[in-house]
């Protein structure tokens, strides 16, 4: 009697046409078909609202940034990352106080 419960209640979630058409094109597609491809990287749009770089830094550095990052989480900003750090960073920087000899 349990099974055939379980037999109706998968009935009922299953659409045949969507199970039709798994059957038929995705998972079993012929032999011969050509695979599918993800849409190659060149072909994507790019977002042009950033960019991500690379940049070197002293481990020192880094350390320390990390260490500023965990106290910001510990203080609630759980959003808080390298580079959201280093972008608040930037909105504060004087140019009169950074040092000649950089």
């Amino acid at each position: 009697m349990a099974a055939r419960d379980e037999g109706m209640a998968t009935a009922r979630v299953l659409d045949a046409d969507e199970v039709q058409g798994v059957l038929s094109g995705r998972f079993y597609a012929p032999a011969d078909a050509a695979p599918a491809r993800a849409p190659s990287r060149a072909s994507l749009e790019k977002p042009t609202h950033y960019k991500v770089i690379c940049i070197s830094m002293y481990t020192k550095d880094l350390d320390r940034l990390d260490q500023l990052v965990d106290e910001l989480k510990s203080r609630g900003m759980t959003k808080a990352n390298r580079s959201a750090l280093i972008r608040a960073a930037l909105d504060q920087l004087d140019l009169d106080k950074v040092p000649r000899g950089m």
